[in-house]
């Protein structure tokens, strides 16, 4: 049976030591890739390295720091890459694209729709996409990083069946196997705890921009959507297969949760909060246990300046972010009705309100 997979390669694993494209790695992840797309299954690639293969040829000495250098080699090294995964893929017969997104893509729900069509469209013809975060306009603000989280959105976005993220180590460890010799390997992980958080740490290689700890972010992502995920090495041949059918060299994030709809992906990862609204213990536990609306009696404190229809977000007595949604009033009317009855608010505001609740549990998603 054919699967939806997204893959992601990163900059560590694409580049030698002096910073250059490494032609022989992309032709073997290509190998590897094809050996899955000749499965019937539909792949789509997400890879970084366009900024570690150009600033070498661009003529930097090393790795550029500042915005507009970085934004000058990945305008080189982007083509330069597209270029060696075109001739790797043409030597399997498979035709590829380019599509280049930015986290700015992500916030516009109708943009993301239609990047959404064109990928499930390539792939209905056989095409494998070849997503990367444009760099050259991108802001280090509105920055993916190395690109792991950029995968998990892309992979609930085209509800994939698996995430693979390729890494230079074989997986998540209780510590730093390269210092503690007794450092012991996860195989699996149910749930991503503080814990696993604690022992991800921080940034990884000097080429790439991510590491365990963004690996980790995009697994907690990727899974919360109903997408499983692999962090771990593909090294020889065969080792993608294997990693897809759950034999791989790394760890696996399994997911007990259904994908989510698109809409509520979009809101709860992708969507811009343009407020907040704090809530009273009963509103909290309606919210995230009984499955009901957020209604005005519940609403303690009115934050941010926002219209209805604006995404804001939801947070307990204790300061805790409990959730976003897509609220139905604007600020001044909130802060008239915050704490009122049903039937207060209809007086108060005489019926001038599209909907009673403040955020209708159709237009809400639970991130605690």
């Amino acid at each position: 049976m054919s699967s939806r997979i997204v893959i992601k390669i990163g900059s560590s694993s694409l580049t030698t030591d002096t910073g250059s494209l490494h032609k022989e790695a992309v032709s073997f992840f290509a190998a590897e890739i094809a050996a899955l797309h000749a499965e019937g299954h539909e792949v789509l690639l997400v890879t970084s390295g366009a900024v570690a293969a150009g600033f070498g040829h661009i003529g930097y000495t090393s790795r550029p720091k500042l915005l507009h250098e970085k934004q000058a080699a990945a305008a080189v090294g982007q083509a330069l890459l597209m270029q060696a995964y075109q001739q790797a893929f043409a030597g399997h017969e498979i035709k590829t694209a380019q599509i280049l997104l930015t986290r700015t893509d992500f916030l516009n729900r109708k943009r993301m729709g239609n990047a959404i069509m064109t990928i499930d469209e390539l792939l209905k013809q056989r095409v494998i996409p070849i997503i990367n975060e444009n760099d050259t306009v991108s802001v280090d603000e509105l920055k993916f990083g190395d690109n792991d989280m950029l995968s998990a959105l892309v992979a609930g976005f085209i509800k994939a069946s698996k995430l693979l993220i390729l890494t230079d180590t074989d997986g998540l460890y209780s510590a730093d196997p390269r210092k503690q010799a007794d450092a012991v390997k996860y195989d699996r992980i149910d749930e991503i705890t503080d814990e696993i958080y604690a022992i991800a740490g921080g940034s990884g290689s000097v080429v790439g921009t991510g590491g365990m700890r963004s690996k980790v972010d995009a697994a907690k992502v990727a899974t919360r959507g109903g997408v499983p995920v692999f962090v771990g090495r593909v090294l020889e041949q065969g080792d993608m297969k294997a990693a897809f059918y759950d034999r791989g060299k790394g760890t696996y994030f399994d997911t007990r949760l259904n994908s989510l709809p698109r809409k509520k992906q979009w809101l709860g990862f992708m969507s811009s909060p343009l407020g907040s609204v704090q809530v009273d213990l009963g509103a909290e536990k309606a919210l995230l246990h009984d499955g009901h609306s957020l209604l005005p009696v519940g609403v303690q404190e009115v934050q941010g300046h926002f219209q209805a229809g604006d995404v804001i977000e939801v947070i307990n007595m204790t300061g805790d972010i409990i959730g976003r949604g897509i609220v139905n009033y604007d600020e001044e009317q909130l802060r008239l009705i915050r704490g009122l009855s049903s039937q207060e608010v209809l007086k108060k505001l005489e019926g001038n309100m599209s909907r009673l609740e403040v955020v209708h549990r159709d237009e809400w998603i639970t991130l605690k």
